[in-house]
């Protein structure tokens, strides 16, 4: 996934890439038919949305330990514990119908309702590239990075429509269909294992010859400023990032519209395509304008596409205008990754990452549950479109405000 020639062109680069690749994947996979598998082992829609919020609060608290100690214990065991924690969630969701089992397990496992990125992988990955590279490349390489990503999830997604309506044919029951092809997540973390495995010693964080700087709170110490004032600002807008979550857009359409599993694969599918190339696009945009206002000036765009979304009377125009907001709406992740990685010491990028990963994690946790409250009711159906395009718009301005003179190392002129 890297570009030709590129200097990135190691094999740790091609693993990391290849993990990202592998895990997007699963999360694009799960997130199709995850609301539509526990619908049909008896779950209603506020068990739903209160198990996803279980899971997006539980992998706040598990990431939250795993994030700020990998610099100073090993990014590679801490990266093998996350995958082996993949893998065992998903087998006791496809094992398991109790609501309270399954509970357990989203909220120690790492189950990803949304199809994106959840658990400790981002932002030990993305410490660990930072390694890697220059700081005069680093957005590029994200770009590729979350390109890679996003191709895995949109395949993954494409994937779950296709196997479904493989297993379907081949005469199993609904829930027996859901429950193959949750075993598929987990059998994904078992690879995502294998390749953190192979990652060299390279990856791990360089220590300076000096004393070693005082650990004042989470692993970070001279950022410990910076950081906290992105994640306040990052986890209002994964707040409202959480009323829109893959498998809960994807339950709004089989409400709205009737839509089945094979249609919202090919949905998705399409969807992440054109969010993996506006991934790559926000590098060179960056480059012109800077990555504070490449992740402010086409994000709000985005959001007011996602605004319009219900207003769509067809579901050939709703997905439609979808369509279009993914083209724009992923160009503020690898410049946002790369802005966090820019403004904090190189022994402070895991843990900066984490401690910001972890805010939206916590943010996003929320209100998954509140979108269940209001899908269960046709007169508000269309209610979480509105509120997180309104609230992840009044999060781009406030954080322009606070940003926009605090620029990263390569964006400075000459001193």
């Amino acid at each position: 996934m890297t570009p030709s020639g590129s200097p990135f062109s190691t094999t740790d680069v091609r693993l990391l890439f290849a993990a990202r690749t592998v895990r997007l994947f699963a999360y694009g996979f799960l997130s199709v038919i995850l609301a539509l598998y526990l619908v049909t082992v008896g779950l209603d829609e506020e068990e739903i949305g209160v198990l996803f919020t279980l899971t997006l609060l539980g992998d706040a608290v598990v990431s939250l330990w795993i994030t700020t100690t990998a610099d100073r214990i090993s990014r590679r065991k801490m990266l093998l514990l996350g995958a082996l924690l993949m893998a065992g969630a998903g087998a006791v969701f496809a094992l398991s119908s109790n609501v309270l089992i399954l509970g357990a397990a989203a909220i120690v496992g790492v189950i990803s309702p949304s199809g994106k990125e959840i658990g400790p992988f981002l932002s030990i990955e993305q410490a660990a590239l930072s390694e890697l590279s220059p700081d005069s490349r680093r957005t590029d390489l994200f770009g590729w990075y979350n390109l890679a990503g996003s191709a895995g999830t949109a395949v993954g997604a494409l994937s779950a429509g296709a196997s479904a309506a493989l297993l379907s044919g081949a005469g199993l029951t609904d829930e027996m269909m859901y429950r193959v092809l949750v075993f598929s997540y987990a059998g994904c973390g078992l690879v995502l294992a294998a390749l953190f495995l192979r990652l060299s010693p390279a990856v791990e964080t360089r220590r300076g010859t000096g004393p070693a700087p005082k650990r004042l709170l989470l692993g970070l110490h001279a950022s410990r400023g910076v950081v906290m004032k992105m994640s306040a600002l990052f986890s209002l807008d994964a707040f409202a990032g959480g009323f829109i979550i893959q498998s809960l857009i994807a339950y709004w359409f089989y409400l709205k519209f009737g839509t089945g599993v094979e249609e919202l694969g090919g949905i998705f599918f399409g969807a992440n395509l054109l969010a993996a190339v506006s991934a790559l696009a926000a590098a060179r945009i960056a480059k012109k304008i800077g990555l504070i206002n490449t992740m402010v000036f086409t994000h709000i765009p985005s959001n007011l596409l996602l605004i319009l979304v219900p207003f769509m009377p067809t579901l050939p125009l709703a997905a439609g205008l979808l369509l279009v907001r993914f083209s724009i709406s992923q160009m503020d992740v690898p410049t946002r990754q790369s802005y966090t990685m820019a403004v904090v010491s190189p022994d402070e990028r895991s843990a900066a990452s984490g401690v910001t990963t972890i805010a939206r994690s916590i943010g996003a946790s929320v209100s998954p549950a509140l979108a269940g409250v209001l899908l269960a009711s046709p007169a508000f159906l269309n209610y979480p479109f509105f509120i997180a395009g309104g609230v992840k718009i009044a999060y781009d301005l406030m954080l322009y405000a606070a940003f926009r003179m605090h620029k990263p190392v390569e964006e400075r002129g000459p001193v």
